[in-house]
């Protein structure tokens, strides 16, 4: 029987500017980074208030990485989407889309990491 979602796996080619993005403009923590048995360069992060984790994974065996349009996305719950988007517009990555009110006093919008995968930021509105 399942008991929790432990984390996400997303495979990329440049790993560094991956976790970079994740680390220094998302804020998410490195929890830990090592080489699988079958030498895969894998890499866990980890946003402040979650328990579950994203691992970003290198392996260059398995050919390129295509991520196609709308294919998958983090979401992730940010305090002040306007001040979000101020903030990694100026480290090199603006808003793709958004930010879109949804009437209930939050907002959602998308940015761009690094390889085409897509991250939602949702603003909680005040009527949860």
């Amino acid at each position: 029987m399942i008991k929790k979602l432990l984390h996400t796996r997303y495979r990329v080619t440049d790993l560094e500017k991956t976790v970079a993005f994740y680390r220094d403009v998302l804020g998410l923590e490195e929890v830990r980074r090592h080489t699988s048995g079958r030498g895969s360069q894998l890499v866990f992060l980890k946003a402040p208030q979650s328990e579950e984790e994203i691992e970003l994974c290198k392996f260059d065996e398995s050919g390129p990485v295509k991520v196609g349009p709308d294919l998958t996305h983090l979401a992730f719950e940010v305090d002040d989407i306007e001040a979000f988007a101020k903030e990694t517009a100026a480290k090199g990555y603006p808003l793709s889309d958004g930010p879109h009110p949804n009437g209930k006093g939050g907002a959602i919008a998308f940015i761009d990491a690094p390889e085409g995968y897509e991250v939602e930021l949702i603003q909680r509105g005040r009527d949860r």
